[in-house]
């Protein structure tokens, strides 16, 4: 449940998954001065009032930060954005991809692995293996915290391990049960591609990541995108619960559940 933050005490750090899932993706990161959304795929009415729940306006709002071009992640993209004449930021590959039909937003496009500043928030972009034209994972800084948000991946490169290390709060992908995606209602050809190494992170590779990968100064691990058909929350928790207790982590671990926001996280 989140609670409706306030900034007290000078800069604070304040995140809320607003939803992860196969059905919708939208995160809010906000300080003292500057709020972002990290992709929008809710509807207008939904984000709006998911925002609300946590004190936050959508005029007050930067920018729409974009990770990659599927439904999912910007079906909300032009309305949002137009309401408010909200800038938004995606790959120069990306760009092209979004259907913006008569409304024409502010654009500010960037190289996937390049770094740019929005208000006091620091945002570092960098490649992730998805099927999509561009697609990347992001890590944001303000006043030395830095969040990392790593979805829509089929395995964990080096490079991206390398992005994640020092992250106080990570968001990481852990979409479906292999067991329960082999036997699900998924065509053979979609079970393929969820998969295989451009598709989505497993609750064991994301467990396995969490074993081999995960810096120990991770105060907080959100698991999210989890599949409404082919996964569940308590198997995700009960597995990552394992791998963290494998590597001796006090971590405290967050699962998102479809179709719910999460509390208010500040730091």
């Amino acid at each position: 449940m989140c609670y409706k933050g306030t900034y007290r005490g000078g800069l604070i750090v304040k995140v809320c998954i607003l939803a992860s899932s196969s059905s919708g993706n939208c995160a809010f990161i906000g300080t003292q001065r500057t709020r972002i959304l990290v992709d929008a795929g809710l509807s207008r009415k939904a984000t709006f009032e998911r925002l609300a729940a946590i004190g936050e306006r959508p005029a007050a709002l930067d920018a729409i930060v974009v990770t990659h071009e599927h439904t999912d992640h910007v079906s909300g993209l032009a309305v949002i954005a137009k309401a408010h004449g909200i800038p938004i930021y995606m790959t120069s590959l990306t760009a092209p991809t979004i259907p913006w039909a008569d409304f024409q937003p502010k654009i500010v496009e960037f190289q996937a692995g390049t770094g740019f500043t929005i208000g006091d928030i620091q945002a570092q972009s960098f490649t992730i293996p998805h099927d999509a034209s561009d697609p990347v994972g992001f890590c944001f800084q303000a006043d030395g915290v830095k969040v990392g948000l790593v979805t829509d991946l089929g395995y964990v490169p080096e490079s991206v391990k390398f992005h994640l290390r020092g992250t106080q709060l990570l968001i990481l992908e852990s979409n479906h049960d292999l067991e329960m995606l082999k036997v699900g209602p998924y065509p053979w050809s979609v079970k393929q591609r969820v998969m295989g190494r451009r598709g989505h992170l497993s609750n064991d590779v994301a467990s396995h990541f969490v074993r081999d990968g995960l810096d120990g100064s991770t105060r907080v691990l959100v698991l999210g995108h989890l599949s409404e058909h082919n996964n569940h929350p308590e198997i995700a928790r009960v597995t990552a619960m394992q791998a963290l207790a494998d590597r001796a982590l006090d971590s405290r671990l967050v699962v998102v559940e479809p179709g719910r926001q999460t509390e208010v996280f500040q730091f």
